[in-house]
């Protein structure tokens, strides 16, 4: 596998990392607290990038993509999973890109998911259960754990001056 396709591939196993990290431990109410009312919830998110994901594999398989609907959130994280590890299988088999370049999917659909990790982890703190931070250059994020199952922080900040 090409350079450009490792790290697009690191990019996804990120944002496996940091979805779960906003995800984790959170209430079970979370999924449907809404900020404001122009804001998505969590679950809207959740389907939101697993729509802009969907949307990249076109680039390599054609046709279009609809993400399915889930009433239950915990099936919606499940299914962004998938296919963001189908994305990667894709990355893996070396599938030819079409009418985009690596640079271009990263600047595009691939960062527009991680925004909305980060809206996901900022949504928790206005929900009043935020997330503990943690210094990502130690976190144990490797490309063949794209899964909900994502590890502990390992090196979690010692002061959290705002913790609830």
């Amino acid at each position: 596998m090409d350079e450009k396709r490792v790290l697009l591939k690191h990019f996804l196993a990120a944002l496996a990392y940091r979805t779960q990290k906003a995800l984790r431990d959170a209430p079970p109410e979370f999924a449907d607290f809404r900020a404001d009312r122009q804001v998505r919830t969590p679950h809207e998110l959740i389907r939101h990038m697993d729509s802009v994901l969907g949307y990249s594999r076109t680039f390599f398989l054609g046709g279009s993509y609809r993400p399915p609907v889930f009433q239950e959130f915990t099936a919606a994280v499940k299914h962004f999973h998938e296919v963001v590890t189908d994305i990667a299988r894709i990355l893996d088999e070396g599938v030819e890109f079409h009418d985009i370049t690596p640079e271009i999917l990263l600047q595009g659909p691939f960062s527009d998911a991680m925004t909305h990790a980060g809206q996901l982890a900022l949504l928790r703190r206005l929900s009043g259960s935020p997330v503990p931070p943690e210094n990502f250059i130690y976190a144990e994020i490797t490309s063949e754990n794209l899964s909900p199952n994502q590890p502990p922080p390992r090196s979690p900040d010692k002061d959290w001056p705002e913790k609830p």
